[in-house]
């Protein structure tokens, strides 16, 4: 166990931010970490051998998330609008981030977990297909697919100029 609370000290936040997008509500998020971190702690000797273990970590989460029987209810917002404001948002992005996760909580876990690590953390289709048990053709299935079901469930976003 030596060094395995200095890693979940130092690199705890970013786990649990993995988590949250990888779940979409912050309750199922802890729950994913905390089940993570138990399995991990457990091998933590392998992992911390492996060079990466960050990214060791992150394959057990994505398993466990798999593993989960039944797919949790996942729920970005209890109410059907956004509430009110004191004021406006300016620029826009708020109405966008709140179109964006409620399309993301529409995605299934693989085709979330695929945008996860392709868009935000920058791996490439054949790491992706690594972390995740499958091949590379199945890597680029679910981006097409999610892709496409976005550009469907949020076409407002693509109006707005935020992307194609």
């Amino acid at each position: 166990m030596r060094g395995f609370q200095e890693f979940v000290a130092a690199r705890g936040h970013a786990l649990s931010r993995t988590a949250f997008l990888l779940t979409g509500d912050h309750h199922a998020a802890a729950d994913l970490l905390q089940e993570t971190l138990v399995k991990a702690a457990g091998r933590w000797r392998k992992i911390a051998a492996s060079g990466n273990p960050e990214a060791y970590i992150r394959t057990i989460m994505l398993n466990q998330l798999r593993s989960w029987r039944r797919p949790r209810k996942l729920a970005f917002f209890s109410t059907s609008e956004v509430p009110e404001t004191a004021e406006p948002d300016p620029s826009g992005t708020a109405d966008s981030r709140v179109m964006l996760a409620r399309a993301l909580a529409r995605l299934g876990a693989k085709q979330r977990a695929v945008l996860y690590l392709r868009f935000y953390e920058d791996l490439s289709e054949a790491e992706i297909a690594r972390q995740l048990g499958c091949s590379v053709g199945t890597v680029k299935r679910h981006t097409h697919d999610a892709l496409k079901r976005l550009r469907q469930l949020a076409p407002e976003l693509l109006e707005a100029g935020h992307g194609r």
